[in-house]
């Protein structure tokens, strides 16, 4: 019996055994799948990074005039403080004959610009003399840091800016273990000690005042868990936390704390980490704070609402000087520097400088981008993206959006509408980059988030007429007779028959002044003129220039296609313009600049923005000239009115039943397109030169001065000689001439006779009161001139020349 009961006891002794090995071996297992998952986790979750978008950083270089106003504007903008006296790190000094500027540290993905004073040198002229840094060294130049314009997330909106740990201040790291883990160094993810002190605490309070949970624990609860305070999420982080002390070490585990700690939110985005939070509330990189700014943020963590810097200064500041007496008692600091740090203020950014940001721009960007990158890699590789914006140029945009609108609605009642109101958006390219430097997609991105600056198509009307222009001037059309700027065009009365039926285009006027020249034609916006043209060229060689120019749109090749009548976006437009302001040189409008992998590496493919030649520079100033005179006497004279006397080639356009309005035009330097009307298509009974051009007129003094840029270069292969205005033909002995440009082997041969006196008389007739009344009156007599020839006045007509 007795060794029956050894045997079962034996055989129920072995098989506990072996179940309590396979009990443990189970969870030995398990735990060690459990740790694998969190270190697997962990990696991923550090490494999520949101992308940040730059503006246009501002290069001062040897040897350039910069622009005072634009420099101090951005150095204001960027949260440099302007000062008389010694400058320091974020001042500024900028005197007659030498700028002194303390640069910040600059951090733009991995790499770190440490920042310092550097003396800019002027010459009397303006130029930039000399470049030195504070050891005396020269340089060939300086980037002053770019301002910070959108970030691209994913869900969780986490706004962080990684740094290494040896780049954080030795304060602010004190600062933080001092109130959220003194011990942090010595305890291996639970610090029992501090749980019962806290337990003590809260018990004698009656309430929760004292948190026991680690440094460790805290990033846990950040990286893996929901804030839900439940006994089951509290496990959870007890058992991560354990995990990660096994797997990394405390540096480790310190500098992902400082990385990810969640310290206030920024509108939509959370800001997690000190790096970001530095820049956030000081505007400054977090390797040049102060004691009182590392004890400001090491106190936000307890509450970043309850002591949220910019809403609550007052229990921000008590926090602060709470943090510093602690250090101070924990030796950290001395009493100077206790006394030093809590008499100043919180030394917080302007606010007020923070421009919003400019959606639609930022909105066009994306979308570029994800043609190259993945969502994942825009919301989580940590990318930077340098863009093309100019912060300078997208403000002057949106005032003049803002101003234009807003004077129309004022000036005109009907415009006035509840529900629909009028739009209105501009396009600013800089035509030797094809970069785009403002966009402004309409009147405000809260109410419509479409964007009317590239995603919208309308009839572009009469500022189609300089691709018509090109379509007959550039030599591609290979005619026996080239047109040129002399060339005669019909304005008489014009039916076509097409599949449709009868087109029969008209003037704006309703007037018709017979034989025009092809740039009094363009200048005048005269409708039926061009219609005649695109009609001897042919639609499908304006489609073919069209494309050169970079428009993709649908385009009809109808015949009134040379009017405007196909739909186009006002990017696709003032791309097109940009052309003939590069003379010729298509680069397509693009808003990425670079973009910039963690490691500080290019990863934009350059072949995006290659320089393609489409047309001569002779070729695109024939276009140029007429649209230069467009300004002086035409449709775009308006310009000078709003205070603009800068050179600058434009046109205007309006569609049919004047429901929108177009005015697009260019310097050397710029090229900027307006469009107004209603989402609706409905009617504002307006034409562009008195809709879209106060806009661009504005925009342009504002971002070029009243004196504008630089004058147009007159290129090789065109020549300058005078024509008879009245027959096209070469000016000589006794025949009135006037200077015309022309490509080099079209100009006319053949000479125009001084034989007809009647004709000469009444010529020099209109000539003089052009001048004296201006070119309405003229045409006016050149009417009048009409109706005598119809009472059987015997005139002589113009030739039939090209």
């Amino acid at each position: 019996m007795r060794r029956t009961l050894r045997f079962i006891r034996r055989q129920l002794y072995g098989r506990r055994l072996v179940l309590n090995l396979a009990v443990t071996a189970t969870l030995v297992a398990f735990y060690a799948l459990f740790e694998g998952w969190v270190a697997v986790s962990f990696e991923a979750a550090t490494a999520n990074l949101p992308t940040r978008i730059y503006a246009r950083p501002l290069i001062l270089q040897t040897g350039e005039r910069p622009d005072r106003e634009r420099v101090d504007a951005h150095l204001r903008q960027t949260g440099y403080r302007p000062v008389r006296r010694q400058v320091g790190p974020g001042e500024y000094r900028l005197d007659r004959s030498e700028w002194r500027i303390g640069r910040h540290p600059m951090r733009i993905v991995g790499v770190l610009d440490p920042g310092g004073v550097v003396r800019v040198r002027l010459d009397r002229r303006g130029r930039i003399r000399t470049i030195r840094n504070a050891e005396g060294s020269e340089l060939p130049g300086v980037v002053l840091e770019p301002e910070l314009i959108g970030t691209l997330w994913g869900e969780a909106r986490r706004d962080r800016v990684p740094v290494a740990l040896d780049e954080i201040p030795d304060h602010l790291e004190q600062a933080i273990l001092t109130v959220e883990d003194r011990r942090f160094f010595d305890h291996g993810g639970i610090d029992v000690r501090r749980i019962g002190g806290a337990m003590l605490a809260n018990i004698r309070a009656g309430r929760v005042t004292q948190g026991g949970s680690t440094l460790t624990q805290q990033l846990a609860r950040t990286l893996f868990l929901s804030p839900d305070r439940t006994l089951f999420r509290k496990l959870r982080e007890t058992a991560i936390a354990f995990a990660l002390e096994r797997r990394f070490s405390k540096e480790r585990l310190l500098e992902e704390y400082l990385n990810h700690i969640y310290l206030g939110q920024n509108g939509a985005a959370a800001i997690h980490g000190v790096g970001r939070a530095a820049q956030f509330y000081f505007g400054r990189d977090v390797s040049d704070l102060s004691v009182g700014e590392s004890a400001l943020l090491a106190g936000v963590i307890r509450g970043p609402s309850l002591y949220a810097p910019f809403r609550n200064p007052t229990s921000a500041k008590a926090r602060r000087d709470l943090v510093l007496a602690m250090m101070h008692e924990r030796g950290e600091i001395d009493e100077r520097a206790l006394e030093r740090a809590t008499s100043r203020p919180l030394g917080l950014r302007d606010r007020r400088s923070a421009q919003a940001a400019p959606r639609y721009y930022l909105d066009y960007l994306a979308t570029e981008l994800r043609e190259s990158f993945t969502d994942k890699q825009l919301e989580s590789g940590g990318l930077a993206v340098i863009a093309s914006l100019e912060p300078s140029v997208q403000r002057a945009a949106e005032d003049a959006v803002r101003r234009g609108l807003e004077g129309l609605e004022r000036q005109f009642a009907h415009l006035r509408r509840d529900g629909q109101p009028l739009q209105a958006a501009l396009v600013a390219l800089d035509p030797s980059s094809g970069e785009v430097l403002a966009m402004v997609g309409g009147r405000s991105y809260g109410s419509s988030q479409f964007n009317r600056a590239s995603l919208a198509r309308r009839q572009p009307g009469s500022v189609f007429k300089p691709v018509v222009a090109l379509a007959a001037l550039a030599r591609a059309t290979e005619r026996r007779d080239p047109f040129t700027l002399a060339s005669t065009l019909d304005d008489t009365p014009l039916s076509v028959e097409t599949r449709q039926g009868v087109w029969t285009p008209s003037n704006y006027d309703g007037e018709f002044y017979g034989d025009l020249s092809l740039r009094e034609a363009l200048e005048g916006s005269r409708n039926v003129p061009f219609a005649r043209l695109g009609l001897r060229i042919g639609p499908e060689r304006i489609v073919e220039t069209a494309r050169a120019l970079g428009i993709k749109s649908h385009l009809a090749a109808v015949p009134s296609l040379a009017l405007g009548a196909s739909e186009v976006s006002l990017l696709e437009m003032t791309g097109a313009y940009g052309v003939l302001a590069a003379e010729g040189i298509r680069i397509a409008p693009h808003a990425v600049r670079a973009v910039l992998d963690s490691e500080g590496d290019r990863l934009e493919d350059p072949e995006a923005t290659a320089p393609e030649r489409r047309f001569t520079a002779a070729e695109t100033y024939l276009v140029t000239s007429a649209l230069l005179g467009a300004v002086e006497h035409g449709t775009g004279r308006g310009v000078r009115a709003y205070g603009y006397d800068g050179p600058v080639a434009a046109k205007s356009g309006t569609t049919n039943g004047y429901r929108d309005a177009w005015f697009v035009g260019y310097t050397p330097e710029l090229t900027v397109g307006v469009w107004v009307g209603f989402d609706d298509g409905g009617r504002i009974g307006l034409p562009g030169s008195r809709a879209a051009l106060p806009i661009f007129a504005q925009f342009l003094r504002t971002v070029l001065g009243p004196e504008g840029g630089d004058d147009f270069r007159v290129p090789n292969g065109v020549e300058l000689v005078n024509v008879d205005p009245v027959t096209g033909l070469r000016a000589g002995w006794g025949c009135y001439g006037e200077p015309e440009f022309f490509l080099a082997g079209t100009v006319p041969e053949e000479g125009c006779s001084d034989g007809w006196e009647a004709r000469r008389w009444w010529e020099r007739e209109v000539r003089v009161e052009a001048d004296r009344l201006g070119r309405d009156a003229a045409r006016w007599l050149q009417s009048r001139l009409r109706e005598l020839e119809r009472q059987g006045v015997r005139i002589l007509r113009r030739g039939n020349n090209r």
